[in-house]
């Protein structure tokens, strides 16, 4: 086999461990990635669920500020009348 056999045998086999190592440096960081990513993923779906019963509770709270609020008005238009009566 001549000397350029040999060398184009060798460039193209280390090309194909280069090719080979960089792919497995790919698959680690992807790997790694999505590792990450699915813890992201868990920690927003516990705040999405601490988080999901606060809506009945901040309808509730502007329930009973309403009913404070016609309170207090009534109180005022009572105190008013009996200024100017």
């Amino acid at each position: 086999m001549p000397a350029a056999g040999i060398v184009t045998l060798i460039a193209t086999g280390l090309l194909v461990v280069a090719l080979a190592a960089y792919l497995i440096v790919i698959a680690w960081n992807l790997r790694k990635a999505v590792h990450s990513l699915g813890l992201v993923v868990f920690g927003v779906r516990a705040i999405a669920h601490r988080v999901e019963p606060v809506e009945p509770l901040a309808t509730q709270i502007l329930d009973d500020l309403t009913i404070v609020d016609d309170a207090l008005g009534d109180l005022l238009a009572a105190h008013t009348m009996t200024e100017v009566g």
